[in-house]
């Protein structure tokens, strides 16, 4: 009945409770009147002294919810001597249920245990001692006490499965708030290192090509070569193009909520999950801007999430080279399948292989030696997202050489990008 009414209107505040539980001792108290006046043939009409002792025995079960066990021990003290001086027998036992269900439904079982076997042996003795009839009459009356015992411990089991039932369901969702929170930390890694590609990639091609023009105004105003300042200008269109095209894709992403990124990247460097179909783009790329790359990617099949990883390396490692290692470079991209992994290694003969690229710049690019950045960081990302590695440094013959192992088969590691 109580856990009942809890899961009804929810828990009370303390003094809600005693309200309420004087409010039932009363109801108890009234209806105990009404069996001394209504039932007469068991014990006598209790005299001043009974009604005192019934009036204590309902004042003391106000408490009972906060200490049952003292609460029923005093109540068994009551009633011996009210029950000794045969006043009506009847009137007291609502009061007594109630008073062995709190102990059974709200203590532990050897409590329960200890509590049923001192009522009924304590009845038991004092109604045999009075006569056979009576201590018969008194085993009909400790089937009640067993079903009310038994009562309350099937209330309490039943409180305690709920609150473990409410337990579990609280804490996952507890798990499910921290798995969401989890992967939009995951997306926001993933679109920031998508942004930093793209940008650090397009505005590296804009700079060489705006520069090549400007090279092309200066060096001779009198006799300018029009069709090389008209093709570095379309150059720079189309790096314009192609950035806007991406970050238009990437962007889409975000607005849509989507986290399905395998289908994502199948029209090669334009989606948000590019792959390897989309590196002879990135060489033509850095052939306009003065680098000399020779590509050779074997006829493999890697998943989405591998190919992004190897497109995003080549790409960083290409605007590194860029804008790093110096005019005139050699870059040879490789991406070979080997041991069930995707090996990808960009090598390049460009200057600053030890005074450079020796480490200055850990989390920079693979050059630069001054300019803090997130390029070998970024890189190194990457590949751990889909369980693979990447090392990153000078050539021992010069130059700069990248290269990663991407395992093919698939990585359960979150926020694969």
């Amino acid at each position: 009945m109580e856990s009942l009414v809890e899961r009804v209107l929810g828990p009370a505040a303390p003094g809600e409770r005693l309200r309420t539980d004087a409010l039932f001792a009363l109801a108890m108290a009234v209806s105990a009147v009404v069996i001394v006046r209504s039932v007469r043939d068991n014990g006598h009409v209790p005299d001043v002294l009974g009604w005192a002792l019934l009036l204590v025995a309902h004042v003391v079960i106000v408490w009972r919810r906060r200490a049952p066990v003292r609460v029923m021990v005093t109540l068994m003290a009551i009633l011996l001597v009210y029950h000794s001086l045969d006043n009506n027998h009847t009137a007291p036992m609502a009061v007594s249920m109630v008073a062995l269900f709190t102990v059974a439904s709200r203590t532990r079982p050897r409590n329960t245990l200890l509590i049923g076997v001192g009522v009924m042996g304590v009845m038991l003795t004092v109604k045999f001692s009075e006569g056979v009839a009576e201590g018969a009459e008194s085993l009909r009356i400790s089937g009640w006490i067993v079903a009310f015992l038994l009562l309350g411990v099937y209330v309490r089991i039943h409180r305690q499965y709920v609150a473990s039932v409410v337990e579990r369901a609280e804490r996952a969702e507890r798990t499910r708030e921290e798995e969401a929170r989890r992967r939009v930390a995951e997306e926001r890694l993933r679109v920031a290192r998508d942004l930093h590609d793209l940008l650090a990639h397009s505005i590296t091609l804009v700079g060489v090509q705006t520069s090549v023009a400007a090279h092309v105004l200066a060096a001779d105003p009198d006799r300018l070569d029009r069709a090389a300042v008209a093709k570095a200008l379309d150059d720079v269109a189309e790096t314009c193009r192609a950035a806007r095209g991406e970050l238009r894709a990437t962007l889409q992403v975000l607005r849509s909520g989507s986290d399905d990124e395998g289908g994502a990247g199948t029209d090669g460097a334009r989606g948000p999950l590019p792959g390897l179909d989309g590196l002879p783009d990135l060489a033509d790329a850095a052939r306009t801007a003065g680098a000399r790359v020779e590509l050779a990617v074997a006829d493999c099949r890697a998943p989405a999430a591998v190919g992004a990883a190897a497109y995003r390396i080549v790409q960083e490692a290409l605007t590194n080279v860029v804008r790093h290692a110096g005019p005139g470079i050699t870059v040879r991209v490789s991406v070979r399948t080997e041991d069930a992994a995707l090996c990808v290694r960009v090598a390049d003969d460009g200057r600053g292989g030890r005074e450079g690229r020796d480490g200055r710049d850990p989390e920079g690019g693979q050059g630069g030696g001054h300019t803090p950045g997130f390029g070998l960081l970024g890189m190194r990302e990457r590949a751990r997202t889909v369980g693979g590695t990447l090392d990153a440094g000078p050539r021992p013959e010069g130059g700069f050489l990248v290269s990663a192992v991407l395992p093919l088969a698939p990585v359960s590691l979150g926020g694969l990008s």
